[in-house]
């Protein structure tokens, strides 16, 4: 198969990343799409078409060929970007659009080789173990206040826990006042509601203009964070960061610094709640923490689908040859339980051993886009998993594993509550 009219037509005319049966089980769909082939066609929402790329080491290749972009704009004769087009057709004020298009997640070198390379000191592996005091002292404090958040009994860890804990870190990392961070938890939950563009529209406008007023506060009033690090490159140095850069990156690493860790909290604890025997592993031996978040990471990681790629010139992938200017998604998903790579794939199990060095999964993508957090995401992981199941041995589901809600969003894996019982 060497064209795109003879690749294999796998979802069938129509089918979308929203399709009800990739939402309500992304890991049997997805999984029915990588057997399928390792490159297929998919629709977008307004019908256009697009490549799903399934299986792991494809899926490495694209994350890793810069002959994929990220923005439209990398392709060749290219002149609309087409993630700005479609915001701006989903109604979201023109004069809003550029802070949501124009992040180190969608740029490419060199824009994104200059503006990754302004944070990534922040969360170099020695940066993040010198966080790990603070973020024990956050953990342990929010589970001493978790009695009283309960409800009859009951607690959302959601909400009492498994969010409040990465904000809280990212938020003292980038400089956002403390009495500020309720804001940004509404904020983030807007940004998913692609079906609410109002209320998508009022964060994003909220959120620049909240980042404007906090920068107007910190030139009047330096302190010593991540935020003035980001402003003294900007006035001293504009040439290497606009103003409209700077903004976007705030909003960027608070939003993109707490919402994956969250749900990897809230969909590995539902996961070791449901899977006693890989808990009790834990609860004998602690050293297994990391590799249990690896593996949850893995199994059920929040993020099932990459940002689109678009391939810059002719591509072939998987003797499947992908045309300039096409669409491209990475599904993570299928690639973390293909069984070409991961021997029994759909089962938990920490004590996983990669035959590789380095993570074998790509929960946390692959590449120049690697995700920045990753190590500080892991480590809350740790943190988490092991002082939430010390402190709390009675943990348990206050609801049966079939009423647990997951919201319905193309691309997330991720639970509205988890409701528990603490003993």
């Amino acid at each position: 198969m060497s064209s795109t009219e003879s690749a294999p037509t796998g979802l069938g005319e129509g089918t979308t990343l929203a399709d009800p049966g990739l939402l309500a089980d992304p890991y049997t769909g997805f999984g029915r799409i990588r057997e399928q082939g390792p490159v297929v066609r998919g629709s977008m929402l307004d019908g256009s078409p697009f490549w799903i790329v399934t299986r792991r080491e494809d899926v490495r290749t694209v994350l890793n060929d810069p002959r994929f972009a990220n923005s439209s704009l990398s392709v060749p004769g290219r002149e609309h970007d087409e993630r700005a087009a479609m915001l701006e057709q989903l109604g979201l004020p023109k004069a809003y659009v550029p802070y949501m298009v124009q992040s180190v997640l969608d740029s490419d070198p060199p824009d994104h080789t200059r503006l990754r390379k302004l944070v990534s000191r922040a969360f170099t592996v020695r940066r993040v173990n010198e966080l790990r005091p603070r973020v024990e002292q956050i953990t342990d404090g929010l589970l001493t206040a978790l009695p009283e958040k309960a409800e009859g009994g009951v607690v959302d860890l959601i909400e009492h826990f498994a969010y409040p804990l990465p904000i809280t870190i990212i938020c003292e990392l980038v400089g956002v006042p403390e009495e500020d961070r309720p804001l940004w938890r509404e904020w983030s939950d807007a940004l998913t509601r692609i079906d609410d563009i109002d209320r998508m529209g009022g964060a994003v406008r909220d959120m620049v203009e909240h980042i404007r007023h906090m920068l107007d506060q910190r030139r009047a009033a330096p302190s010593d964070d991540l935020l003035d690090a980001l402003i003294r490159v900007r006035d001293d140095e504009g040439d290497r960061l606009s103003e409209t850069e700077l903004i976007t990156m705030v909003l960027t690493l608070v939003i993109a610094g707490h919402e994956t860790t969250a749900h990897l909290i809230g969909n590995g604890t539902a996961a070791l709640l449901t899977h006693p025997g890989q808990l009790a592993l834990i609860r004998e031996d602690p050293q297994l923490l990391p590799a249990a978040v690896h593996e949850l990471m893995r199994w059920c990681g929040p993020v099932l689908v990459t940002r689109p790629r678009y391939a810059t010139e002719d591509v072939t992938v998987a003797d499947t040859l992908i045309r300039q200017g096409d669409t491209v998604e990475a599904v993570l998903v299928s690639a973390n339980r293909d069984p070409r790579y991961f021997p029994d794939p759909d089962r938990l199990d920490i004590t996983r051993r990669p035959e590789g060095r380095g993570e074998q999964h790509i929960g946390f993508g692959h590449g120049a886009h690697y995700c920045l957090g990753a190590a500080l995401a892991r480590q809350e992981g740790e943190v988490a998993f092991g002082r939430l199941f010390d402190r709390y041995p009675g943990l348990a589901l206050a609801v049966p594993e079939e009423e647990l809600e997951w919201l319905p969003r193309p691309g997330l894996r991720r639970l509205v509550r988890l409701p528990v019982r603490l003993a």
